[in-house]
């Protein structure tokens, strides 16, 4: 995601772990960064931005990041925009809107909150990738297909691509060849195992780079999903490096 501001990041190396802030303009929105073991300020990192599934929350999101990778990347979770009162547990949750109703206001809550980490860690410009997890996963398909030259890959997990309201939800040219990965638990009671297979074949047939992988659970996160995000990511990281040096 190319930023048009001069990037001027902290050179110092903070310890791993959370640390939330609020985008300067918007009190209401707030930002869970994860910072990875070893931090190294020279070092270009991946961005992960997450999205939690209905009734979830950033920090309920965010806690899959260090699960991810302690190492690999930075991550930051959002927060739906709509405000969903107390789960059973006291913990407040949120939700993203039905029928893409919010996804202008989410798109530049993404946009401000990637910037303003850019401006203070050492984030890759074109290693941007939107993960959503169950309801999430609509809104990083709706948001990242929309926005599809400017991230560097979907990630699904038990979710699915949402009906487009009103106009087309992407546009061809713009999702060819983007990576898409979407996990699905093969007895999701939730959203069927056939939904995942119905938008791989959206996907593949507009030229996506999709992959399809099927785990022995529900509508719950498999252990391994998290490993294979973390190795596909990476083994695009590590391919595209490689093709740097091929051809300099």
């Amino acid at each position: 995601m190319p930023d048009t501001t001069n990037t001027h990041w902290r050179i110092d190396r903070p310890a791993e772990g959370f640390y939330t802030t609020q985008l300067p303009t918007h009190p209401d929105r707030p930002v869970r960064t994860f910072l990875p073991t070893d931090y190294q300020p020279r070092y270009p990192y991946p961005l992960v931005v997450l999205f939690h599934g209905n009734g979830g929350s950033e920090e309920s999101v965010g806690r899959l990041a260090p699960r991810l990778s302690r190492r690999n990347y930075i991550c930051i979770s959002l927060r739906g925009p709509q405000d969903l009162g107390r789960r059973a547990d006291g913990r407040a949750a949120y939700g993203w809107g039905a029928d893409g109703a919010c996804d202008d206001l989410i798109e530049d809550y993404l946009t401000t909150a990637v910037e303003q980490t850019r401006r203070t860690y050492h984030v890759h410009s074109e290693r941007v990738f939107l993960a959503g997890v169950c309801e999430g996963a609509e809104v990083a398909y709706r948001v990242g297909l929309g926005m599809a030259d400017r991230i560097a890959g979907v990630i699904a997990l038990n979710g699915q691509i949402p009906k487009p309201a009103g106009g087309p939800l992407f546009r061809l040219r713009a999702v060819r060849n983007l990576p898409v990965l979407i996990g699905h638990g093969v007895t999701n009671p939730v959203v069927p195992y056939e939904a995942a297979q119905r938008d791989y074949r959206l996907l593949y047939a507009a030229g996506a780079d999709v992959r399809l992988v099927g785990y022995p659970t529900n509508h719950k996160i498999h252990p391994n999903m998290l490993r294979d995000v973390n190795r596909w990511i990476m083994g695009g990281v590590t391919a595209e490096t490689g093709m740097l040096l091929r051809n300099p």
